[in-house]
């Protein structure tokens, strides 16, 4: 069929991807509003005016062996928007992460003449670098959203510009820690640690409970005294199931944990409120070093998974603010490291050593200026409705 005129299909598979997807689906409205949008995503790509054909991104996980349940269902979402792409043809695809599942859709597209722009390109510099190859085969266009990205790109001779990440669109501008303490009603002077467990149940079950072992040993007697007692909130991620986090603060608070607060929808000025956190490795650290909260990063996944990750990911940081800063920023701690007593321990550090969380503050301020400047998600959609015309 012929193209339809001003259609855009765009496919996200994650809570990550549904957030920046958002602010692309918003700029490209602001820039053509008779623009028709569908494709796959989250609550917030649909708020933003997209229909959603199959939404995924509420059932996220993460790993090798993790990831075998969810099968069916991301074929059922593949058949249904290859359907849609065959049927009623978009002036361009845009494919955002989620990359084993968006490069089959890009390759569908481009074999139906539909022209693909990834933003969010896959991590080419982490893993599996020969993807580059694949992926300038492609794409017709790249919108890296890290400076390193450009060269590996420009160097396989694919078109690619870097616009910055889309997160300098999303975090609330001027929000520091006066502000945010006022906002949740927190005190000037009062300590706080915040609990960032992640956004999927496997990284719940695997992080939350040392998370809380590590906040008991925060307060308890027989550890050395902080310069004043804690309080302690957990940042509850839409995609996550309340009830599952009250039982293990339950489970917790029956070991003798301290009390925790359950904050939704109040992450930014949870980080923003906070003297220290706690978090699972993935985009939310980035969001809390732009910031400025220190931190301490932490991940585990299965032994499989971790075997696996060891033999293909080629560079030795995980957390972004570590690797877009080039060195070692941030601690983190992985696998059979995250425990309640290690954690406690980066924890104590950051709030009893104020030149720790100094240096970390420095740091993130040099990461920021690295990721280029606000007007991302406006840049990206220029460049999207470019490609589209020139198809």
């Amino acid at each position: 069929m012929t193209a339809a005129p001003g259609a855009v299909m765009l496919s996200a598979g994650e809570t990550s991807g549904d957030l920046h997807g958002s602010t692309l689906c918003r700029a490209l409205r602001d820039l053509d509003p008779s623009l028709r949008l569908y494709g796959m995503g989250g609550a917030r790509m649909a708020a933003a005016g997209m229909e959603v054909i199959a939404d995924p991104t509420a059932h996220a996980v993460v790993g090798t062996s993790e990831a075998v349940g969810r099968v069916p269902g991301l074929y059922r979402a593949y058949r249904a928007l290859v359907r849609r792409l065959r049927e009623d043809r978009p002036r361009v695809l845009v494919v955002i992460d989620f990359p084993e599942f968006n490069m089959r859709l890009a390759r569908q597209a481009r074999r139906a003449g539909v022209p693909v722009v990834f933003f969010i390109p896959p991590q080419v510099w982490a893993w599996r670098r020969g993807r580059v190859r694949l992926i300038a085969r492609l794409a017709t266009r790249v919108l890296a959203v890290f400076p390193f990205e450009q060269p590996l790109y420009e160097a396989a001779g694919c078109p690619v510009e870097f616009v910055g990440h889309p997160l300098l669109d999303v975090l609330p501008p001027g929000l520091d820690r006066s502000r945010a303490r006022l906002g949740l009603g927190i005190e000037p002077d009062l300590s706080v640690v915040g609990l960032f467990p992640g956004s999927r149940r496997e990284e719940i079950l695997r992080l939350l409970p040392a998370m809380l072992d590590a906040a008991r040993r925060l307060v308890a007697p027989a550890e050395p005294a902080l310069p004043s007692t804690p309080r302690f909130a957990l940042g509850l991620a839409p995609s996550v199931d309340r009830r599952l986090v009250e039982d293990l603060l339950a489970a917790a608070a029956h070991a003798g944990g301290p009390p925790v607060e359950i904050l939704e929808h109040r992450t930014y000025e949870l980080m923003a409120a906070s003297d220290a956190i706690l978090i699972a490795s993935g985009t939310a650290t980035l969001e809390a070093a732009l910031l400025g909260t220190p931190m301490v990063v932490c991940y585990r996944v299965s032994r499989f998974t971790a075997v696996v990750s060891r033999l293909l990911i080629r560079i030795p940081r995980i957390s972004l603010p570590n690797i877009v800063a080039g060195r070692d920023v941030v601690p983190e701690l992985l696998q059979e490291e995250v425990t309640g007593a290690r954690l406690a321990h980066e924890a104590r550090r950051l709030l009893a050593e104020p030149g720790i969380a100094a240096a970390q503050r420095a740091a993130f301020g040099e990461l920021r200026g690295r990721l280029g400047e606000p007007g991302v998600g406006r840049r990206a959609a220029r460049a999207v409705l470019a490609s589209a015309r020139a198809a």
